[in-house]
């Protein structure tokens, strides 16, 4: 039998990342899924602002059916690179939908979403850390 000697200090790091990527990954779960719940409920705050963003309500169903189906694939580790690039995308119309109309305060939370989301997962998938490192220069000349 083989065995590989690990630094604990390495394993402990990487378990921690991992952790932390989880409750990162929380938050936007948390966003999308309200946003999800209010499409669901009619909420009638929320259906004011899709109103003037200029969609109708028949579209509600579809679009919390994609949201809910975006973060189900974020959370399970096979498919959550491909559940952030439909959440990404998603976001990304409705940062378009907001600027279209000249609403530019409301793009922050689609676009902290995003980002966020992909910082989860950054954190929590050792692969995706390795396809995107955090490169620190000895100096900025």
């Amino acid at each position: 039998m083989n065995s590989v000697n690990v630094p604990a200090r390495e394993s402990n790091w990487k378990r921690a990342l991992f952790w932390l990527g989880w409750a990162v990954s929380l938050w936007p779960v948390f966003v999308v899924g309200m946003s999800a719940r209010w499409k669901l409920t009619h909420n009638p705050g929320y259906l004011k602002m899709f109103a003037q963003i200029g969609w109708s309500e028949n579209a509600l169903t579809l679009l919390a059916c994609l949201q809910l189906g975006a973060i189900i694939l974020f959370l399970f580790p096979p498919t959550s690179v491909l559940g952030a690039i439909i959440l990404t995308g998603y976001l990304g119309g409705a940062i378009a939908s907001y600027t279209r109309i000249h609403y530019y305060f409301p793009v922050t939370v689609p676009l902290s979403t995003a980002m966020i989301a992909w910082l989860g997962i950054w954190l929590r998938d050792e692969r995706l850390r390795a396809l995107l490192p955090i490169r620190i220069r000895d100096s900025w000349r």
